[in-house]
């Protein structure tokens, strides 16, 4: 099988506190897969090392046989926790600005998208709610043609009401040779479209497994067996 990324015995230290230990894992193409843990179980950094944010202490990271950089950053769409976009621009400058940024971006599916939802291309993030802004930047991530969506906490801010179509669009748009790697608390919300689940503790992988071999050697739901693994 031919990995999409690699991540091969890596460590992240903040001096004496270890964020990642040792890890490694394998993430295929063409999956929907969830990073699933407590805080502080090192999800954030990895998914900052894997989008060249940070550097390893140790170790290797590979997308599509490239470190992450210059390379990787044009085949990988990111979407962080917090919001990045500047107040004062109009979605429709922002839009632009992608355009220009990224050759695999999507005028049409990010103005469709945004129709769809009712957001005015003429308006100011500023004027926005917080969770109107998440759905902006999802879907200027969700425009991109690219290899690997990296999307941390996608759904935290949004009303229930739009998290139906929000999933729709993650699962609509993106290739059969590409994956998403989707971290997330609200597990009970997205289960039902992940192909496979990571559980991750103190900076290493506890588990890589399909969600039905979860379901049928457990008999249980994802977020129940979650629930189970991870119990306080």
């Amino acid at each position: 099988m031919e990995f999409l990324a690699e991540i091969r015995g890596v460590t992240k230290s903040y001096g004496r506190t270890v964020a990642v230990n040792n890890m490694n894992l394998m993430i295929p193409r063409g999956k929907i897969i969830g990073l699933l843990g407590p805080n502080g179980s090192g999800k954030s950094t990895l998914i900052k090392m894997m989008n060249g944010l940070l550097t390893p202490t140790a170790g290797s990271i590979t997308i599509n046989g490239f470190a992450p950089g210059i390379q990787t950053k044009a085949r990988v769409a990111y979407l962080p926790e917090k919001t990045y976009l500047q107040d004062g621009m109009r979605v429709c400058d922002i839009v632009d600005y992608f355009c220009d940024f990224y050759e695999d971006f999507n005028r049409n599916t990010a103005f469709t998208m945004l129709q769809s939802l009712g957001i005015s291309f003429e308006a100011r993030l500023k004027t926005l709610s917080k969770g109107t802004k998440e759905k902006v930047q999802l879907i200027l991530v969700m425009s991109r043609n690219a290899d690997l969506y990296i999307l941390d906490e996608p759904i935290a801010g949004v009303d229930p009401a739009a998290r139906d179509y929000i999933l729709k669009t993650i699962i609509s748009n993106y290739s059969e040779n590409a994956s998403i790697l989707l971290s997330t608390h609200l597990i009970s919300d997205i289960e039902n479209i992940l192909d496979e689940v990571i559980f991750i503790r103190e900076g290493q992988v506890l588990s890589h497994l399909p969600v039905d071999q979860i379901r049928e050697q457990y008999g249980r739901s994802i977020d129940s067996y979650f629930r189970e693994v991870f119990a306080c």
